[in-house]
């Protein structure tokens, strides 16, 4: 409409410089007009409507749509020139469409501009995240053979033909050095888990239970705390050998460790579970949802990544193995882990 009026004005113009009684008021098929003087008395109008709105640029009335424009000079008189066109909202639509366009291109232009941006800044980040990996790689791959090597010189060893004193050093290297190893390990299942290839027998999941018992009798004895197992003999699982030692001894580890001071721990195992119950401090209700989340911890004053049980849900997780946990604070956590024959 800013281009009627300028091109009315125009004619209005030629007419006032030319004017003879053969002139006509100009008109234009595309559009109604009319001017008004100083005192908004009309001059000559085309309009259909006569009600102008002199305070508004752009207004609506009766379907129309009105413009009005002030001429830089009063050609004819007319200090108003009106515009009228019909309301077809076909400019509706056509903004509407504009607009979509720019929304549509901006938030292309800016989802664009927020990957290159996030790549950017990540860059460090990812840098970063890159060398950490590789530095654990390269520090549990180190730690191997010495951990290793430690353990089986200590098993060698006939504690009971040593002096109490003596037993007792060698009690706290067999026992630093397990540790080392449980951490090694799980670190290692973390790095390499889609690398590892499950080596899936029949296993006697009853021995395996028995020797990892065993294996942390050392770790329990330190806070005197009694471990009762109840292990049904000929209890066979298909499964890897590595990973399921893997479940056992984190569940075993983290009774020990959120355990009390001459506390008990419950195993017990039959054909269709394994239950690990622990008298230790316990967990609230809260933390029960977020308990296998990979470095959660709720106790801040025992060491630890919050590594263990995440690795827990993993292994259950690929043998279809069913998780529950109970737990009471002050009175114990129980974990049961389930399968079907």
């Amino acid at each position: 409409m800013q281009d009627y009026s300028s091109e009315l004005i125009f004619r209005l113009k030629e007419l006032h410089i030319n004017f003879d009684k053969y002139k006509y008021y100009p008109r234009d098929e595309r559009f109604n007009s009319a001017i008004y003087d100083s005192d908004k008395k009309l001059i000559f109008s085309t309009l259909e409507s006569d009600d102008i709105d002199f305070n508004s640029e752009v207004y609506t009335s009766n379907s129309k749509i009105h413009f009005i424009e002030q001429p830089e000079s009063y050609y004819l008189g007319a200090k108003y020139v009106i515009l009228e066109i019909n309301d077809n909202l076909i400019w509706l639509k056509k903004l509407e469409n504009e607009i979509i366009l720019f929304i549509i291109s901006a938030f292309s232009f800016m989802v664009f501009l927020g990957y290159f941006l996030l790549k950017l800044f990540l860059k460090p980040m990812k840098d970063a995240l890159h060398l950490l990996d590789r530095f654990i790689k390269d520090t549990t791959h180190e730690l191997n053979t010495p951990v290793s090597a430690i353990i089986t010189n200590i098993e060698m060893i006939d504690i009971n033909s040593l002096d109490e004193k003596l037993a007792k050093k060698i009690k706290r290297i067999d026992i630093g050095a397990k540790t080392v190893s449980n951490i090694y390990e799980d670190l290692t299942y973390l790095t390499l888990n889609n690398k590892i290839i499950s080596q899936n027998e029949n296993l006697d999941f009853s021995l395996i239970v028995k020797q990892r018992v065993d294996y942390f009798k050392t770790l329990a004895d330190v806070k005197k705390i009694e471990i009762d197992a109840k292990i049904e003999k000929n209890i066979f699982i298909f499964s890897d050998k590595k990973k399921i030692s893997k479940l056992v001894d984190n569940l075993l580890s983290n009774a020990i460790k959120y355990n009390k001071v001459k506390g008990k721990i419950f195993v017990s195992l039959n054909k269709n579970s394994l239950i690990i119950e622990d008298t230790g401090k316990g967990i609230s209700q809260k933390e029960l949802f977020n308990l296998f989340e990979r470095y959660s911890r709720f106790d801040n004053s025992v060491g630890g990544f919050g590594i263990g049980l995440n690795i827990v849900s993993l292994i259950a997780k690929e043998y279809n193995f069913e998780i529950k946990v109970e737990s009471k604070i002050k009175e114990g956590t129980k974990v049961s882990i389930l399968w079907e024959d």
